[in-house]
């Protein structure tokens, strides 16, 4: 019988929105590492949710078929035994170029309204994702 490899920190880039029993795969997770990072897009937003096309854009382009916010997914981690111990906003809404026009256009109300209020500019404009270290 083999030993399990176990590390001291563990990383999860834009993985667990694809996997199909994703609170099972963080279980799993969770024993191979002292300290884990995760990158979670956070997909819902109130411009997703109104306009739909660029939930479904995700589903068909990149495969994500799971949704979150930044509360659900920070309460996902804690449902599965993870401790967070901190997290932050990435923004490839404002620092990535040529994402098209339509993105283009958004880029100026998202960077005044996260300048003034980071969550709730995440939570009406979307384009942000999560990085969590865990234990």
């Amino acid at each position: 019988m083999t030993e399990e490899l176990t590390f001291d920190l563990v990383m999860a880039i834009d993985v667990f929105e694809h996997v199909e029993d994703y609170f099972g795969f963080l279980r799993k997770l969770k024993n191979r590492g002292t300290y884990k990072i995760f990158h979670i897009p956070l997909d819902l937003s109130v411009q997703s949710v109104l306009r739909s096309s660029p939930i479904l854009k995700e589903r068909s382009s990149v495969g994500h078929i799971h949704y979150f916010t930044k509360e659900t997914a920070l309460e996902t981690l804690r449902d599965t035994g993870y401790e967070v111990v901190d997290y932050f906003y990435t923004n490839s809404s404002l620092e990535l170029k040529n994402r098209g026009w339509k993105a283009n256009l958004m880029k100026l109300p998202r960077a005044l309204f996260y300048s003034i209020h980071k969550d709730l500019s995440v939570r009406i404009f979307g384009g942000f994702s999560l990085l969590v270290l865990a234990k």
